[in-house]
């Protein structure tokens, strides 16, 4: 578990909204294939030590739930937990919880990549972390071997994940991709301490869109920090988060602005049932927020879909 400090020894983080203002004042606009143009910066990190508290942003609400669905938190923990399962379809998603994905897998979306409706792809996440095609025939479960490896041998300096699959998702030549979304996170990397038992996960996102998918993709990894640590008996203590393209539409910039004209706050305090010590059973009930204080109400920020 994380070893927090106090709430009121917390500094806030003011990460993400520095983020914010660097592609406001610095972004180079481009064209985007959805029509809407985006301010772009290349190349930003973020470190997040966990015990300042949990990367959940307080610049709006993310854990109040409106009626009839879970909070936006929630979701996000059920699609990372729904593809630390291999989940590959609406169907899977809304099993564990996550019901966002539906806008992609239409019949018409997923008609342009030759799926079934409601199918991300082979090429998707889920697929990818638990069934990624080898030469040798059978596909090799990435999760499973890495929490194999890390209890075998901690030393090593490879304990890493990729969502891509190049053959799925490469089109240069005409080849259809197998994907309704090429995968935007996933590349990450486990660093351990075994002789203090400390663990911090690295993560590189190849594309994010900040007001909105990247603040679910920093509880997604700060989540599977905390899971693999409990799993493997580490103490999860940083995340380091890579970007390479951070973006904003230009339909975002009001809402954006609207988020940084808000006081900072301290991040919160997340727990996890302790009892659990399998990387597989995590669900989105097992985690518990405290501390929470969010300045503008839970709300949808455009995008160009």
């Amino acid at each position: 578990m994380i070893d927090y400090r106090p709430f009121e020894q917390r500094a806030p983080d003011l990460q993400y909204r520095d983020l914010l203002r660097r592609i406001l004042t610095t972004g180079r606009e481009v064209p985007t294939r959805q029509g809407v143009p985006a301010l772009k910066v290349i190349g930003h990190e973020m470190r997040f030590p966990l015990e300042n508290g949990f990367p959940i942003i307080t610049e709006r609400d993310l854990v109040s739930a409106p009626t009839g669905r879970p909070s936006p938190f929630s979701q996000a923990l059920a699609e990372i937990c729904a593809f630390i399962n291999g989940a590959q379809t609406q169907e899977e998603l809304e099993r564990f919880g996550c019901f966002w994905w539906r806008e992609w897998v239409t019949t018409e979306e997923t008609a342009k990549f030759g799926l079934a409706p409601g199918d991300l792809g082979p090429g998707s996440y889920g697929a990818a972390f638990r069934r990624f095609p080898t030469a040798e025939g059978p596909s090799f479960d990435q999760m499973a071997e890495l929490i194999a490896q890390i209890r075998a041998h901690p030393h090593l300096r490879h304990h890493e994940v990729t969502p891509w699959i190049p053959q799925y998702l490469l089109v240069g030549n005409g080849r259809r991709r197998r994907a309704v979304v090429p995968p935007c996170h996933g590349w990450f990397h486990v660093h351990l301490y075994p002789e203090e038992r400390e663990l911090v996960l690295s993560h590189r996102q190849r594309s994010a869109d900040a007001p909105v998918g990247l603040v679910f993709n920093l509880i997604h990894y700060a989540a599977m920090t905390m899971m693999i640590a409990q799993a493997t008996g580490y103490r999860p203590i940083e995340l380091v988060y890579w970007i390479d393209d951070a973006h904003i539409y230009r339909n975002q910039i009001a809402s954006v602005e609207q988020m940084l004209a808000t006081e900072p706050q301290r991040f919160p305090t997340v727990t996890m049932d302790p009892s659990i010590a399998d990387l597989f059973a995590f669900r989105p009930h097992h985690f518990t927020v405290a501390d929470y204080h969010p300045r503008l109400a839970r709300r949808r920020i455009p995008t160009p879909v």
